[in-house]
């Protein structure tokens, strides 16, 4: 008899989840809705952790987006194409719908639903409206579901995650969403966990210390400018005595003098006869420079998500070779979070977008991806010795595609089909210079052999 357990799942994923609630946490401050509160407070609170989140955000703001066809087939340009078009005919941006993803980065994770219409031409009516009238299926908007809204998970018995239950204001009613309708973005898989991790989480020790840091601080300096306030009772009255409801009720008064001095344009106090208050100042300096160790852990929060450069120049150390080379760090993390944006869609989005147009696309040979294009500008100082030292060496010849690549990167105009050149100019209709000399002056190379014409660009690339 076939074996059958070989078909079956038999262990569990072991996820530490309660009622729809996770408790893979180990710090219950960073559990459920209070980590998210504290993943809120250290991103809109803290000048460093905003900082890295801005830039992040800045840089993938500019990258371009395409969507590549599955195959050379003209139906996988098509459903390339009308992928493009569905993601510029959503009721929200899509600059806008990828800012909303990357809150991934501050709380782990992201949940969107997707939220599909009809392609009916121009419509009030916002599951019809759309700049075509194909009446094809395509996406109307992928809104956020806030992390901050969530109630609980559905889970089946093999560990499947089944829907997404949240209670959102205003009416703060139950909504149940199935897992088919989301895109969850997480910054890692762990057991399976739909909450991913935050990249702030190993640096909330090093915030937490420094908001209490800042606190201190901000507190001594107020002490130290205002002096120390003193209230010294009348000699003879025992405002300690608290079997003497009114000792006990003029020392409350007494303590709510001293705790509430402040020196600002309204400053001031008139005291009963007898009452002594005085403001003492500090002898001298404290023992300890917080700057410092404020600087450390600022330090310390921006290396846990390799933005350590951010402060390059601030504490008067650094190099533009060591800033070159963490900035390429941080450039590699922020195409990884593109990456993930990237494989949610083409794992799932794509998919069922095409899917829902039935037998519309059903020649393509594979589903169009959704790619993404560099954080970072090209040096085209190396590039430009690479593919001097290839061409000179015969490793590369150049065609109108590299001729293409180094227009973009260099940011050129594109080729023009029909270019005409100017009186005087080069005549060459691929626009390269007169043939080479290729020994003597009436030695060049044959239009009509190939493997010459390729040798003989090379060596123009090489002059």
């Amino acid at each position: 008899m076939p074996n059958h357990y070989g078909m079956r799942e038999l262990g569990r994923l072991g996820q530490r989840r309660w009622g729809g609630a996770f408790q893979e946490e180990f710090l219950p401050e960073l559990r459920g809705r209070r980590g998210i509160e504290a993943y809120r407070e250290m991103a809109d609170n803290d000048d460093i952790v905003g900082a890295i989140l801005y830039a992040i955000e800045l840089l993938i703001r500019q990258v371009d987006w395409d969507v590549q066809p599955g195959g050379p087939a003209q139906a996988d340009q098509d459903a390339a194409d009308f992928v493009r078009e569905c993601m510029d005919d959503m009721s929200d941006t899509w600059t806008d719908t990828v800012s909303e993803i990357l809150s991934f980065l501050t709380y782990g994770w992201s949940a969107h639903e997707i939220v599909y219409k009809r392609r009916c031409g121009i419509s009030r009516n916002p599951q019809l409206n759309s700049k075509y009238t194909d009446g094809l299926v395509a996406w109307q908007k992928l809104p956020i579901r806030a992390q901050e809204t969530l109630y609980e998970w559905t889970y089946d018995n093999a560990d499947n995650l089944i829907a997404m239950m949240q209670m959102p204001p205003p009416d703060y009613q139950i909504i149940t969403i199935p897992a088919d309708k989301l895109l969850l973005f997480r910054t890692k898989s762990r057991k399976g966990n739909p909450e991913g991790r935050s990249i702030l989480r190993n640096a909330y020790r090093d915030w937490y210390f420094k908001r209490r840091i800042q606190e201190i601080e901000g507190i001594g300096i107020e002490r130290d400018l205002a002096g120390f306030p003193t209230l010294t009772a009348p000699e003879g009255m025992n405002i300690w005595d608290t079997d003497d409801p009114d000792m006990n009720a003029i020392r409350a008064n007494a303590e709510a003098i001293v705790t509430n001095i402040r020196r600002d344009s309204l400053e001031g106090i008139v005291m009963p006869a007898g009452w002594k208050l005085e403001l003492l100042s500090t002898g001298g300096r404290r023992q300890f420079d917080t700057n410092q160790v404020i600087e450390r852990y600022d330090t310390r929060i921006a290396m846990t998500v390799l933005a350590d450069f951010v402060l390059l120049g601030h504490q008067d150390v650094g190099s533009f070779a060591l800033s070159s080379n963490k900035t390429h760090m941080f450039a590699m993390a922020i195409c990884a979070y593109l990456d993930i944006i990237c494989e949610t869609f083409n794992n799932k989005a794509i998919p069922q977008l095409l899917a829902m147009n039935g037998e519309h696309f059903a020649g393509i040979t594979d589903y169009p991806t959704l790619t993404h294009g560099d954080v970072e500008d090209t040096d085209l100082g190396p590039l430009g010795e690479y593919l001097s030292k290839m061409t000179a060496a015969g490793l590369i010849v150049p065609d109108p595609e590299i001729e293409d690549y180094l227009r973009a990167v260099g940011g050129l105009p594109a080729r023009l089909s029909d270019y005409t050149p100017m009186p005087g100019a080069d005549q060459n209709p691929d626009r390269t210079r007169s043939k080479p000399n290729m020994g003597n002056d009436n030695d060049v190379a044959p239009e009509d052999d190939p493997e010459a014409v390729k040798t003989a660009k090379a060596a123009l690339w090489r002059d």
